[in-house]
């Protein structure tokens, strides 16, 4: 989780926190809306992944009132201070990690079937 961190950091231009946050968020959006097998093979791939899912997980009522989706992704990116840029650059960086750890095949399986996320890959 520490190498996909630092990346995110420095080259989305974010804060350590953030990004640990902003991680979380997208790989349990990725675990409930994405292809499960090739999902799972990459929240494997990063140590403190599933930590990290938890986490992300603590919006308590405010996340369930926002509904799911692609949309609700955004609102709790933007909640962490991220705007459609960042929010373009950590998706981004996020899916050329995961092309690293698992391959492009797999990750475009997980951009293909995962609805709404390409115009993020």
């Amino acid at each position: 989780m520490d190498e996909l961190i630092g990346r995110l950091a420095t080259n989305a231009s974010i804060d350590s926190a953030v990004a640990e946050k902003s991680v979380g968020i997208i790989l349990g959006f990725l675990r409930s809306e994405g292809p499960s097998d090739s999902v799972q093979a990459l929240i494997d791939q990063i140590p403190g992944a599933e930590a990290a899912i938890e986490a992300s997980r603590s919006g308590g009522g405010l996340s369930r009132l926002m509904g799911g989706g692609l949309m609700a992704v955004g609102t709790r990116l933007m909640g962490l201070g991220l705007g459609m840029s960042e929010i373009q650059n950590v998706a981004r960086e996020l899916f050329r990690y995961g092309r690293d750890k698992i391959g492009a095949d797999q990750m475009g399986k997980i951009v293909a079937g995962t609805p709404g996320l390409s115009q993020f890959a």
